[in-house]
């Protein structure tokens, strides 16, 4: 399909609640294709719609681990329930060169609606669950930054930090 510019950090566009997907038309296939397309060519893990300036509750997710038969569309996502902790380094393509430690749920159960508007859950731990909070955040008008606790570092100095840990 198309590849879509991606809206980086101070655009008013992530900072708004986007509207409920109410029906599945040929322009909304098209939107999860372009998001699809999008999120590999710029080699994230997620996307959701409002990061390339659609105000609609949609999102992809592809971890590259094992989860059904391809990547994950989220439409209308709500998260059902989350669970323990974990504090890992994140990034954005939204806010592109940059990473931060952010602490999230270690596991989260989310309902959504596939791209045929039938409902299902999806439940992961570690990447997955980052990555379904993480997207659905965006939906709500939340970036990462919000919750990083330290700097905000470029992937350099994050390899740095990480070589300095494992020498000591």
């Amino acid at each position: 399909m198309a590849l879509r510019q991606i809206r980086e950090i101070g655009d008013a566009c992530l900072s708004k609640k986007c509207k409920p997907v109410k029906e599945v038309n040929q322009r909304t296939l098209d939107l999860i294709e372009d998001l699809l397309d999008t999120m590999y060519e710029a080699e994230g893990v997620g996307l959701a719609a409002p990061q390339v300036g659609i105000l609609k509750r949609i999102a992809v997710i592809d971890t590259g681990e094992e989860y059904q038969d391809g990547p994950i569309v989220l439409i209308n996502p709500e998260v059902l329930e989350t669970d323990g902790e974990q504090t890992d380094y994140e990034g954005c393509l939204s806010v592109p060169g940059k990473v931060g430690r952010v602490t999230r749920p270690n596991y989260a159960k989310v309902k959504a609606l596939d791209a045929q508007m039938n409902e299902y859950t999806v439940e992961g731990e570690g990447l997955l669950a980052r990555a379904l909070l993480h997207e659905i955040e965006h939906l709500d008008g939340h970036m990462y930054v919000e919750k990083v606790n330290g700097p905000l570092l470029t992937n350099e100095e994050l390899a740095e930090l990480l070589k300095e840990q494992e020498e000591e």
